[in-house]
């Protein structure tokens, strides 16, 4: 049975990458419309014609590893945006159990606003910007920062826009896969409502004890390390476990068309978020 795990699991590791490269422009057209909202495509994000703000200072990202395991930020952004793509990071902090870090959006800068997803990388090796290799949620060979899409993963997704005045928009997505719980709390707001404007996403319970079989990933020790959707963009068993053990997160794209759903939320006069990683 060990033996079956590690084929298994070494099949998967080669899959997911074409899996994420295939849906990488679904992404950038499915989950983009959702996470990173425009006055032209979304109109539940802003009034059609958003008032630009007063010009701020950036916000920031604090990342918090209370995992237990070391961890490698990687980071994405959308692509094929008719306002501009948004700018890659260039430093992302690798964290050891217990340990933060920040990071400041480029948002002030043009194209002036930021759209794209963190996640954390897990059981990383080999030498940056040559073997380096990450066996969940690899993103290129360099340690920190991403070349390539991300393998399936959990999600903290964040639409930073200057020219949208209840911006930023956040959420946590399990839409491709779970890995570590995600929660989200926006910092130095000043109305924090339990389930509207700057309340806290995701959850920090452990989501794959809740997996269905049919989905799990082990990896060659025979611990399970994934959870991966194999429906992304209907409902499914792996969707119906995550809406019920963790309603304040995406568990397929289109869940924020579910009357009462609570997967996506703003903070137009926040300083910043904490992401953290359980």
């Amino acid at each position: 049975m060990k033996r079956f795990r590690e084929l298994l699991f070494a099949v998967v590791l080669c899959v997911i990458p074409v899996l994420a490269g295939a849906g990488s422009a679904h992404t950038a057209a499915a989950d983009t419309s959702r996470t990173a909202p425009s006055a032209a495509t979304a109109p539940t994000a802003s009034a059609a014609t958003p008032a630009a703000r007063a010009a701020v200072g950036s916000h920031t990202v604090t990342f918090v590893n209370r995992s237990g395991k070391k961890l490698w930020i990687g980071s994405t952004v959308n692509k094929g945006e008719p306002d501009g793509n948004s700018k890659n990071l260039k430093s992302l902090p690798v964290l050891k159990p217990g340990q933060s870090a920040t990071v400041t959006i480029p948002e002030n800068k043009a194209p002036h606003h930021w759209r794209g997803k963190f996640f954390a990388r897990q059981e990383c090796s080999g030498t940056s910007g040559s073997t380096f290799h990450c066996a969940i949620g690899d993103c290129g060979k360099f340690a920190k920062r991403c070349n390539t899409g991300e393998q399936p993963v959990s999600l903290a997704e964040f639409n930073f826009d200057k020219k949208d005045k209840k911006a930023p928009w956040y959420d946590v997505s399990y839409v491709n896969a779970v890995s570590l719980p995600i929660t989200i709390a926006p910092k130095g707001a000043a109305k924090v409502t339990k389930n509207g404007s700057c309340s806290k996403q995701g959850c920090r319970k452990n989501l794959l004890r809740h997996c269905p079989k049919a989905d799990r990933v082990y990896n060659s020790a025979g611990k399970k390390v994934l959870c991966v959707n194999p429906s992304r963009d209907t409902p499914s068993a792996y969707s119906d476990a995550v809406k019920k053990h963790c309603p304040k997160a995406y568990a397929w794209s289109k869940q924020d068309t579910e009357t009462g759903n609570k997967t996506m939320r703003q903070c137009g006069k926040c300083k910043g978020f904490v992401v953290t990683f359980w």
